[in-house]
């Protein structure tokens, strides 16, 4: 499906993280390390999936790049640019759908185009074209409180492409479906992706996901609870092509790599 050519679409942007850290303050009046010395580099439309315990820093991670929280220490870039705050070139998907429930799938989706005051044959174009590229052309008219979880999450996932991002933050956007409807989307999402070619950094607690999405995956060890800040224990390359089969050895083999990096104690601060 080509891209749309009414206006011209933003490139994919790389991503830049150099000793990245990020420090709370306590209510005793200290700090405690969330992050530190975090690097990772994602070239111009891969696909990154981060996995992790709770509380190594991966929705930290993805809050900084989304620019809603300012990094202690060290430095973070999109396509060349400083991240100083949100900007829609960065799009970002929830676990909460986040869906206006006032308005309909269609103006949901064609909301952000609309305020970036597009012409309107492109507003429909772009509405259009995610509409179908979700699967949801035949509701467009509906509400989201007529929607199943499933669906909304489609129509968010939708209305954060229809801006064109060159960059798309995803905080574990399937975690709160079944089984059946988040096996669907990850095909669904993996199909977007290869159709687009935006930049995704995914967040996941689950390392079958994160095999059957990404191109690498960013395994984070420690945090607070550890006594050690979080950080990139390692980054294992998925050299298993566009079409993956989760019951493949191959697929299973890499599955049981990341679980034992995941799971694996880290060393505690000295």
């Amino acid at each position: 499906m080509p891209r749309i050519g009414a206006v011209r679409p933003r490139q994919p942007a790389d991503v830049r993280v150099t000793g990245l850290g990020k420090q709370y303050p306590t209510r005793s009046g200290g700090t405690v390390a969330a992050m530190a010395d975090v690097d990772l580099d994602i070239p111009a439309g891969e696909f990154v999936c981060v996995v992790g315990a709770s509380g190594c820093g991966k929705s930290t991670l993805l809050r900084i790049l989304a620019g809603f929280e300012d990094a202690t220490s060290g430095t973070v870039s999109v396509a060349g640019a400083p991240v100083t705050g949100p900007d829609p070139e960065r799009g970002v998907v929830f676990q909460d759908y986040g869906l206006f429930p006032w308005l309909s799938v269609r103006e949901n989706i064609a909301y952000g185009p609309k305020q970036a005051r597009l012409q309107r044959p492109v507003v429909v174009e772009r509405t259009d074209r995610f509409l179908d590229a979700v699967g949801l052309t035949r509701f467009a008219d509906k509400y989201p409180s007529e929607l199943s979880g499933g669906m909304q999450q489609r129509v968010a996932i939708a209305r954060v492409l229809a801006n064109d991002p060159s960059l798309l933050l995803m905080d574990e956007p399937f975690g709160a479906l079944d089984a059946l409807t988040r096996s669907t989307l990850q095909g669904e999402l993996s199909r977007i992706h290869r159709e687009t070619g935006t930049t995704v950094l995914f967040i996941t607690h689950s390392i079958e996901e994160a095999v059957f999405l990404a191109d690498r995956v960013v395994v984070m060890a420690g945090g607070a609870a550890h006594g050690v800040p979080g950080h990139v224990r390692e980054i294992v390359r998925v050299d298993l092509g566009a079409e993956r089969d989760v019951t493949s050895s191959e697929f299973n083999a890499l599955k049981r790599r990341i679980a034992a990096l995941v799971h694996e104690e880290p060393v505690a601060a000295a």
